[in-house]
């Protein structure tokens, strides 16, 4: 093991021993096939070891000199061999600050992620100081002072305790009690108390999450300890050169250039810490051990609130059991005393994490799966649940170039740089602290709730009835509180950095599918949190930039999905007026903007397009507006250019057509047909839902259709749009719903051609069940095998996650894979990849073109100037990554992966196999859509 040589030779240099010694080491190297370059080129360093490992090399050979740094691998990838070329003329595209400022805004990041935690003010509307609120405070103070000196020493005890008994299981966690000081670990579970929902968390949850948070928080340490700090500050600061409106370099993407300022350092702790991942049942462990000090350490008198009580102290928190459906979960609560103690107080301030916040500065480029984002805080650049370790584990095997196209197109997403829609902002805030609005989608609070009916005093003398309404009343409440937090955390980030530029760090799924690393506020949020951002960079809307966010306006709306581009525009200037209200006057005019689908978007696009038509110069104006460019169906769009499917290609706008092509309006209108027949015959439900059957309610069910979603998993998204409704009847939801989805179904077989009916039989409904079967019967085939779907997206690898693990060879005994879990979402899944690998393409093009680009998935947003570049650029790659041979190579991929070992002996085996190996080779025939046709399309975008 390469390791152990660096360790020996560390231990050497640094205790000066002889050279005998040491000579002796380096042979026994060199015999075990090693050389001395790599022990520099392949080892990771913390603090000073790679000095002293040098140091004893040089006792032996005086003039050794350290390797120089590999040349950079350039990505080979035909879909990217344009933008990796050594003739790329594009910069960098540089942010609207200066090296001093961005460097301030480093050290102000780096002094947020030091603290850990950070606390901001609420934007719940402070209520009137009152002698009880005083008192509230001064009490909630006094506790927290108590159960901290009292979690202190319940620790310092059970670390006492620990040292003290022979090896059990308790012993084992007595190393991780002692890798930060006892004040962390207080504050940490302090921290539980403090946010800890009236209703109650799942013990689990909680177990998980002060575990990671301890990880984190010994990972920050150790970066701080190793010297690794120091090199990040370092290198941070060259780095910034590349960003700057005032500096130089160019032709580096960001992790070229921080790879190459790295390199040029030479000593010092590598930045990709020695692995020290702890293992899923190890978080769960601590953090079971610290809520359990949590729940018997924190007390409270019984008459703290009523002094007719004895005063007997009574826990803070407990732990009790519920049902979830079938299942018995464990909940920690918090007592109603603090509940009632914390709600008097009215405390105006939430605490966080300080990777909750949105990043002060542009986020350290992704080098590597394990290097990226924070500063300090340690982020993967992979997403998979707690205890997967397969996904890691195809990463790290992935060669580092194979990566390069991934961490680039992360990179540009991240370097994005925000603002906040002030105004839009303030009114939201205004309507949260008048107790919300459901319509808006702003929360009211839990006081808007409904009354439980009059209960006696003895609970069991309630009847079946009476039961049911309080078991409802009590979700409702639960179900309030956690959309109202949600909201307020967010409202607050959003409010903590209104006049602040931010960034978005980005990892990703094992799709590929990106996300914003901080949870709460960022742009794949809902509506309101959407209509609150804004790009800090500003771009002229040039000639045509006004009309496209009048488009774009209109689209918010979903008004004019199936008219043209022209008819949208001339339908907005028809509106003018409204548009104009209710820019102006948002609450008290007309309210045009509430009646739209998106209405806190439409309002921030009113806003926009009143301050720039009323501009001296529209097509000068200035814009920060993100205008969006959504995918038409796109999941059904990509099996259209798999299967070359002509039907399909123009049922979702692959083809050049006068108005656009809108497939959920087509179901829309068949199942409406459907609807009124049945109700002809006297069918009661048919003639229940007239009027209420409409392109918004069948949408995503038809959307999610060639996502593999179920006939159950449908009716339940049908039942959602329905209770949107006011006036629709609650008594018939449950038919209802079951009745549409069976028409949603229905609609969409009749919308495809009979040549191709006789494979809808053993799909649910899917469009284009060529390829989709295919790939279904191969994930059965592959997990009756005992193995688990893999497969790659180029140019990266992906393995299918969901309740799977890595191939069952590797763990002997384990049972086999859930086949079909696996069927129903191989499809899915690989059609979500070839999403995502579509928008990494477009991301990377974009930023060879200067472009500020980001995406939700498969909705593409830049500035109103650039809309009609991005589109070019989108249908270029989309043309690009189809004329790949994607299914051939998948299959090819699968035959070696899954059918080249021997024909085992067991006959039934080896059948399986046969039929695997042909399954696998039959790729299906592809029609004769002419993939061309998508660069002539003009609604590619819907």
């Amino acid at each position: 093991n390469l390791d152990s040589y660096a360790i020996e030779l560390e231990c050497l240099g640094r205790d000066g021993s002889s050279p005998k010694a040491i000579q002796s080491c380096v042979e026994r190297l060199k015999n075990d096939g090693f050389c001395v370059d790599e022990l520099f080129q392949k080892c990771l360093f913390e603090e000073d070891e790679k000095e002293m490992v040098l140091r004893a090399v040089r006792m032996i050979q005086p003039d050794y000199e350290l390797p120089p740094p590999p040349t950079p691998e350039i990505c080979k990838s035909s879909l990217l061999r344009d933008f990796y070329s050594k003739e790329r003329n594009a910069s960098y595209p540089k942010l609207d600050f200066s090296v001093r400022e961005l460097r301030k805004r480093f050290r102000k990041q780096l002094e947020m992620e030091m603290s850990n935690t950070i606390t901001i003010k609420s934007v719940e509307a402070m209520k009137p100081m009152t002698p009880q609120a005083t008192k509230a405070r001064e009490l909630l103070a006094s506790l927290r002072s108590q159960w901290h000196d009292s979690l202190l020493q319940a620790l310092q005890k059970a670390k006492h305790d620990m040292s003290k008994t022979s090896m059990s299981g308790s012993k084992m966690l007595y190393p991780y009690l002692c890798l930060l000081p006892d004040e962390e670990y207080v504050s940490i579970m302090m921290e539980v108390i403090n946010t800890l929902s009236p209703q109650g968390v799942s013990l689990a949850f909680l177990a998980r999450e002060l575990g990671s948070k301890i990880y984190n928080r010994y990972i920050t340490h150790r970066k701080m300890r190793s010297r690794y700090l120091e090199k990040v500050q370092k290198v941070y600061e060259n780095y910034i050169h590349l960003l700057a409106k005032d500096s130089q370099p160019d032709n580096y993407l960001p992790r070229e250039y921080w790879e190459k300022l790295v390199a040029e350092t030479g000593f010092g702790p590598s930045l990709c810490l020695k692995d020290c991942s702890w293992p899923y049942v190890l978080h769960m462990r601590l953090g079971m051990h610290l809520l359990e000090l949590l729940v018997q350490s924190v007390k409270v008198p019984r008459n703290i609130l009523n002094p007719r009580l004895e005063s007997k102290l009574i826990p803070v928190l407990y732990h009790i059991y519920s049902f979830r459906n079938t299942w018995q979960v464990g909940l920690v609560k918090p007592h109603p005393i603090l509940c009632q103690i914390i709600a008097d107080a009215s405390e105006t301030t939430l605490t966080f994490n300080s990777c909750v916040i949105p990043m002060l500065c542009p986020p350290i480029p992704w080098t590597s799966p394990h290097f990226g984002a924070y500063v300090l805080n340690d982020t993967k650049l992979m997403r998979y649940v707690d205890g997967a370790v397969q996904h890691q584990a195809l990463l790290d095997q992935c060669p580092q170039v194979n990566l390069h196209p991934v961490l680039d197109a992360l990179n540009q997403l991240g370097n994005c740089a925000w603002k906040i829609n002030q105004p839009v902002l303030d009114i939201i805030i205004s309507i949260f602290n008048d107790k919300g609005d459901e319509k808006l989608d702003i929360p009211p609070p839990v006081s808007e709730a409904p009354k439980p009916p009059p209960t006696p005093s003895n609970p069991s003398l309630l009847n079946k009835a009476q039961k049911h309404e309080l078991m409802l009343c009590k979700k409702k409440a639960a179900e309030m509180h956690s959309l109202r937090m949600d909201s307020l955390y967010k409202l607050s980030i959003a409010n903590h950095v209104r006049d602040k530029v931010f960034w978005f760090p980005h990892n990703m799924d094992f799709r590929g599918r990106t996300y914003p690393c901080p949870p709460y506020f960022n742009h794949l949020g809902n509506d309101v949190t959407r209509a609150i951002l804004l790009f800090a960079e500003g771009r002229p809307l040039g000639p045509k930039g006004l009309d496209w966010l009048k488009i774009h306006l209109i689209n918010l709306t979903g008004l004019k999905k199936k008219n043209s581009l022209q008819e949208r525009l001339e339908y907005a200037n028809e509106v003018m007026e409204d548009i104009l209200d209710s820019a102006d006057h948002p609450l008290t005019g007309r309210k045009w903007w509430m009646k739209t689908d998106e209405p806190w978007q439409a309002l921030a696009c009113c806003m926009e397009i009143a301050k720039a038509s009323r501009s001296p110069d529209p097509a000068a104006y200035v814009s920060h507006f993100p205008v969006h460019q959504d995918g038409s169906c796109n999941g059904l769009q990509h099996y259209a250019a798999l299967g070359r499917d002509l039907i399909g290609a123009i049922s979702v706008n692959l083809m050049p057509c006068n108005v656009p092509q809108d497939v959920y309006s087509a179901v829309a209108q068949q199942v409406e047909e459907f609807r009124k027949k049945d109700a002809q015959q006297g069918v009661r439900i048919a003639q229940v839902l007239q009027g209420f059957i409409s392109r918004k309610v069948v949408k995503q069910t038809v959307m999610t259709v060639v996502y593999g979603v179920t006939r159950y998993g449908g009716r339940l998204q049908m039942q959602k749009r329905l209770k949107e409704f006011d006036d629709f009847p609650e008594e018939y939801l449950w038919d209802a719903s079951h009745y549409l989805v069976k028409q949603v179904f229905n609609g969409i077989k009749e919308m495809f051609s009979a040549t191709r009916a006789a494979f809808l039989s053993s799909l649910p409904a899917s469009p284009f069940p060529l390829s989709q079967h295919w790939l279904t019967e191969s994930a059965k085939l592959i997990a009756k095998s005992g193995q688990t779907v893999e497969w790659v997206a180029a140019p990266r690898p992906r393995s299918l996650g969901r309740g799977a693990c890595s191939p069952r060879e590797a763990v002997p005994g384990a049972p086999k894979p859930d086949t079909v879990k696996q069927k129903n979402a191989f499809p899915p899944n690989f059609i979500h990849s070839l999403d995502s690998t579509h928008m990494m393409l477009t991301a990377l093009h974009c930023l060879g073109q200067g472009l500020n680009f980001v995406s939700v998935h498969d909705c593409y947003w830049t500035h109103a100037l650039t809309v009609d570049v991005m589109n070019q650029i989108c249908r270029q790659q989309f043309v690009a990554l189809h004329s790949e041979k994607i299914l051939q190579d998948l299959s090819e991929f699968m035959l070696k992966k899954y059918c080249s070992s021997p024909i085992p002996d067991n006959e039934s085996k080896a059948l399986l196999q046969k039929k695997l190996m042909e399954q696998l080779s039959s790729v299906p025939k592809t029609g004769d859509f002419n993939l061309k046709k998508v660069m002539e399309s003009t609604y590619f975008f819907s």
